[in-house]
């Protein structure tokens, strides 16, 4: 007894120095690990303006944009259409469906950190030559797991979670692109409507002072050169109505496709531009976008992505480590096949650890520091493109707000002028080419002032898309995500 207890005792101190022996090896192990293996973000370096260049004189109803932001246009066809696309369009459709693809890449990448557990069962029947038959059967589990020792599948599975958060800000892309598109198109009829409403009354105006000239004909006033002249100004305005009603057709079958329906089924009343308000907006400072615009935020979750692709691919450098077990089982009766001597299982560990293989870890190591660096330079680029589409809008909303300010006063002087030519060609104190000229003036001045008002529409949607939209990361528990 006493034999027995010394024994244990010796073979006790005896492991404890074997475990210390390798405590120096396996801290060395996880100190050189962490040197290899430590995080590898590059700086972005951004030069982020602390404002504007061009920013809009601020009113105090003005602020940055809502949520809802094509609301504040007042219109309630146009709320319709936006807020349908957003549920029907079919590019947001495949957007979602990515999102699905991404989160089921997730879990299977997430797989490989988890143990795997089979369940097997056989039977077998054979016979020698010479011997009786023979039955063999077996139910058994067997399990494996890969120790992430040096965190080479935690990397993976990050790299994976980043790139299904990417997709979830390119479907927030999408649905803005989809809404400004929507807005666009919807401004493009009115637009086109009103144009087509100028042109019919200038028409009306043309044929009326046609009409005067005709009688100023018959009654030996006016020569045949005037009425010809007046002619050919009937002509040429009647001429500018199909391209409009052209484009106006083509408009609606526009917004058709991004609400999903074929082009027979939807009605779009065309109204005017002047029933549709302008909502105020300003851009805040810079670095707001760096947070409100979701191509950015979409950049940056694939540069992280990236970043924890080339972990993943410098941990495999190290050895990979496996635990793997088996045990059940196996008879040659089923009667006994559950008796304890029929039981049988087998534990193994195994370490592997690359030696020659071709350069191979190396080449993939060397693709994905390529593809980060990839990923930097395309989060830079969208960072950048961000600030000029802000200082592009506000500039386009700027000038295209003063060109229609003066051309509303061009609109007012021409309309003032032909108003009085026409009433003094009643009277027969006015020289034809006077009248003219101040009916073409008109006509293109009215003409240009639809311009005007719709190219202004289209840069303030321009610059709500610039500033993302109004769009707000989601909130998730309570907290808003930075």
């Amino acid at each position: 007894m006493r034999m027995r207890r010394r024994t244990e005792r010796r073979c006790s101190a005896s492991s404890i120095r074997r475990v210390a022996a390798t405590l120096p090896g396996l801290a060395l192990a996880l100190a050189l690990g962490g040197c290899f293996l430590g995080t590898e973000r590059p700086d972005a370096a951004l030069d982020v303006p602390p404002a504007y260049r061009n920013p809009p004189a601020r009113t105090p109803d003005a602020a940055l944009p809502s949520v809802s932001w094509w609301r504040g246009f007042h219109s309630k066809q146009l709320t319709d259409l936006i807020e349908e696309s957003l549920t029907s369009n079919l590019d947001i459709a495949v957007a979602v469906a990515k999102i699905v693809q991404a989160d089921a890449n997730s879990r299977i990448t997430g797989a490989a950190l988890l143990p795997a557990l089979d369940f097997n069962a056989s039977g077998t029947r054979s016979q020698s030559p010479g011997a009786s038959p023979r039955n063999v059967i077996s139910a058994s589990f067997s399990a494996s797991y890969e120790v992430d020792f040096w965190g080479k599948n935690r990397a993976a599975l990050r790299a994976i979670e980043e790139t299904a958060v990417a997709t979830r800000f390119d479907r927030e892309v999408v649905a803005l692109s989809t809404m400004v598109s929507v807005a666009n198109a919807y401004f493009q009829v009115l637009g086109a409507a009103d144009r087509l409403r100028v042109a019919r009354n200038n028409l009306a105006a043309a044929t009326r002072v046609y009409n005067l000239i005709q009688e100023r004909f018959g009654a030996g006033v006016a020569s045949e050169l005037d009425t010809s002249q007046q002619e050919s100004v009937v002509n040429t305005v009647r001429a500018s109505i199909p391209p409009l009603q052209l484009i106006l057709d083509q408009n609606i079958a526009t917004l058709a496709v991004l609400i999903a329906r074929p082009p027979e089924r939807i009605k779009v009343r065309p109204g005017s531009m002047s029933q549709i308000r302008i909502p105020p907006v300003t851009p805040g400072i810079p670095s707001d976008l760096l947070a409100q615009r979701p191509d950015v935020r979409e950049a940056e979750a694939v540069l992280a992505s990236a970043n924890a692709s080339v972990e993943s691919a410098r941990a495999a450098f190290f050895p990979t480590i496996s635990l793997t077990g088996d045990g059940g089982y196996q008879s040659v009766a089923l009667r006994t096949l559950l008796r304890p001597e029929s039981a049988f299982f087998s534990l193994a560990a195994g370490l592997t650890q690359p030696v020659l293989d071709g350069l191979r870890l190396e080449g993939q190591y060397d693709l994905q520091k390529g593809r980060q660096d990839e990923a930097l330079q395309l989060y830079r680029k969208t960072v950048l493109n961000a600030f000029a589409d802000v200082e592009r809008a506000l500039i386009a909303v700027q000038q295209t707000t003063e060109r229609e300010r003066l051309q509303r006063i061009v609109v007012t002087s021409s309309r003032r002028a032909f108003e009085i030519s026409e009433r003094r060609l009643r009277e027969g104190n006015i020289d034809l080419v006077t009248v003219l000229q101040t009916q073409q003036t008109l006509f293109q001045a009215e003409d240009t002032l639809a311009t005007a008002r719709l190219a202004r529409l289209l840069a303030v949607v321009s610059l709500f898309q610039a500033l993302g939209g109004g769009w707000q990361m989601p909130v998730e528990d309570g907290q808003t995500r930075p």
